[in-house]
């Protein structure tokens, strides 16, 4: 697919998943700004954005900055997000606020300035959610929860942004390998190759895939939907 001459801004781009995004919109031919927080960018020709989205005015800044620097935007990937083990016995409101905050809020207030960006020119904004959104793992309940929000708040955005011209969907992806995970978590490696019906872990390319389709203009009558990039696992039954 070719995006050449496109303005895409990903958040989060310094992470795995956000990295394999950014890394997919620059080999078809956009033009990326790379959102980051704490880390670094390491994408030749990407316009590198610090910006800490926990912040509403943080994220109109950002998204100003990727608008203004080639002068239009075309397509947002909100990638950035957190993903802590806490069992809900003992979690604190401190700590659900803020995943909720780093998933959700920042999405929320990105694509809130996006669509002031787009409005005429039309665009394509997309959430990375997870396939914990519909399946809950344990001691995931405030990133899983966080996850199904941003389902529901791309259909939300769907529906009053289409008047605009500005298509919201959102990837969920499974498991997505990581250099170390098999190490760190053998069991759960194991379990998800026997489980998957394709038989591996997903990439960030995979990820990114999916992204660059949903910003494309093959995705042009695609709104409101969530894209499951898992493998098949979810097609597996539970009982």
């Amino acid at each position: 697919m070719d995006l050449g001459g496109a303005v895409v801004l990903v958040t989060g781009a310094s992470g795995g998943i956000g990295a394999g995004v950014a890394r997919r919109f620059a080999q078809a031919g956009a033009h990326v700004v790379a959102h980051h927080h704490r880390g670094e960018v390491a994408l030749p020709g990407a316009l590198a954005v610090r910006a800490d989205l926990t912040s509403p005015q943080e994220c109109a800044r950002l998204v100003g900055a990727a608008a203004a620097w080639r002068g239009r935007l075309d397509a947002v990937v909100n990638c950035a997000g957190v993903q802590p083990v806490r069992e809900l016995d003992g979690m604190t409101a401190d700590e659900w606020r803020s995943v909720l905050d780093t998933n959700v809020t920042s999405a929320f207030a990105c694509t809130q300035a996006a669509v002031e960006v787009m409005r005429g020119t039309g665009g394509s904004i997309t959430h990375i959610a997870s396939v914990e959104g519909r399946h809950p793992a344990h001691g995931h309940a405030h990133y899983s929860a966080s996850k199904a929000a941003l389902i529901a708040h791309a259909r939300a955005a769907a529906l009053e942004c289409g008047r605009f011209g500005v298509r919201v969907n959102t990837v969920s992806p499974g498991l997505v390998d990581r250099p170390g995970l098999a190490d760190e978590w053998p069991e759960g490696v194991a379990r998800w190759h026997a489980a998957a019906p394709l038989g591996r872990l997903g990439t960030p390319e995979d990820v990114g895939d999916a992204c660059v389709f949903l910003a494309s203009p093959r995705a042009s009558f695609i709104t409101g939907h969530d894209l499951v990039v898992d493998g098949g696992i979810c097609a597996r039954p539970t009982w």
